[in-house]
């Protein structure tokens, strides 16, 4: 019997994605500074995305406006067109599926593809297979892809993420060790900062470390997650690449970002909230799904984690109910004096839009006053996906969550 033949993945990994799609829809942004930001006219406005003109400022993800401009002065900001990013990631895996079924989008900007069984058909070398793909997606669609090209889905993506943009790099039996073992265990998949810190005790710090390190005793520190980690690192992960059409539908929509540094107060929260409640939003849309279930993730600054969660009333995809709920839930738990280093706002219990019912309360203004609201948002989303979501913006609205209680407004996203 034929021994099976050595798997041939490749991690596709869109280069900026964000700053990308802001660039195909006006050209002069290649030529700045630039970035994607959920508030532009806020000093506390969240940065989202960044070029790689920006990047030779030092700017990085996640970090103010404010800061950002510190760094650079002349830096353009733009909203982000939640609409086009989901288009171009369609377009993009729709080039990938030219080449395989085995298409797994692990998020927006990024897709697993295995071409095990279909690299023949092309007459290519696995690299020369993926540089044809990134050539393609440069000339039909007008972004560059860095592709990584291994034996498993965490060497693929390493890979990807080793040479950008805008290149390919082959992690094979042959180079494994000598390409992935000096990187730090912190490049791997999975390994977050905390995992990373208790590897650190153990005098773990690179992927090499990891691999030669016994297996046992990291199990024995991390458990079931330390054993993934180990046979990450040793070159063993058999995670099979999903099909592109037998995909789960999501029981969840979450969006969540550590900040650069801390943040604390209202209106810094309520920035970082809102521009995570605005892709979430989004992506209901875009699921045509609802949510049943707000939830936050708050990690302060000892990396302690609060976790809340409070069941809606009515099933909702509005952004200014997402929003309303989930900083009633900081300020419930934490409050907004405490220092908090990330957040994570996530969507659940996820219904379709059809299969909703709810408990109407005749002694109460809420509902007309959400139905409005939901007129507005399905109006905007109609108008935003015709004409670009800088189109058309909300005015002020009330947000009865902040602070003590009070009605407070605040203007958002100010999109002229």
């Amino acid at each position: 019997m034929a021994e099976p033949r050595e798997r041939v993945i490749l991690h596709c990994d869109c280069n900026g994605f964000f700053a990308s799609v802001e660039t195909l829809l006006d050209p002069t942004l290649a030529s700045v500074p630039m970035v994607v930001t959920g508030d532009p006219e806020s000093r506390h406005g969240i940065i989202l995305a960044k070029n790689e003109k920006a990047k030779k400022y030092g700017i990085q993800t996640a970090e103010t406006i404010w800061q950002a401009k510190q760094k650079c002065p002349n830096l353009v900001c733009v909203l982000p067109h939640h609409n086009m990013y989901g288009k171009i990631s369609k377009k993009v895996n729709a080039i990938y599926l030219d080449y395989t079924d085995l298409v797994d989008p692990f998020g927006i900007d990024e897709s697993f593809l295995d071409v095990t069984g279909s690299l023949r058909l092309f007459g290519k070398t696995p690299k020369e297979l993926a540089d044809h793909i990134r050539e393609r997606v440069k000339r039909e669609i007008g972004i560059t892809v860095s592709v990584g090209v291994s034996f498993c889905r965490v060497f693929a993506k390493l890979g990807s993420d080793y040479k950008k943009p805008d290149a390919t790099t082959v992690i094979d039996r042959d180079n494994y060790k000598e390409i992935a073992y000096p990187l730090p265990v912190s490049a791997m998949l999975f390994a977050g900062k905390r995992t990373t810190q208790a590897l650190g005790k153990m005098g773990i710090f690179t992927i090499g470390d990891l691999a030669a390190a016994d297996r046992k005793t990291v199990v024995d520190r991390l458990g079931e997650a330390g054993d993934t980690l180990w046979r990450y690192a040793a070159g063993l992960d058999e995670e099979p690449v999903h099909t592109y059409w037998d995909r789960p539908a999501p029981k969840s929509v979450g969006n969540g970002m550590t900040f650069r540094r801390d943040i604390a107060g209202a209106d810094e929260i309520r920035a970082g909230v809102t521009a995570m409640a605005d892709l979430v939003a989004a992506r209901l849309r875009e699921i045509d799904r609802k949510c049943t279930v707000v939830q936050v993730q708050i990690k302060d600054p000892n990396f302690r984690t609060v976790q809340r969660q409070c069941t809606l009333r009515r099933a909702t995809w509005l952004q200014q109910e997402i929003v309303s709920n989930a900083m009633a839930l900081i300020a419930g738990s934490v409050g907004f004096g405490a220092s908090v280093r990330a957040l994570t706002v996530t969507a659940s219990g996820l219904v379709s839009p059809g299969d909703t019912e709810e408990q109407l309360d005749m002694f109460s203004a809420t509902e007309p006053k959400n139905d409005k609201q939901e007129t507005i948002e399905k109006a905007m989303a109609d108008i935003r996906e015709k004409h670009g979501r800088t189109s058309i913006h909300l005015g002020c609205y009330e947000n009865p969550a902040i602070g003590t209680g009070k009605n407070r407004k605040w203007e958002e996203n100010s999109e002229k």
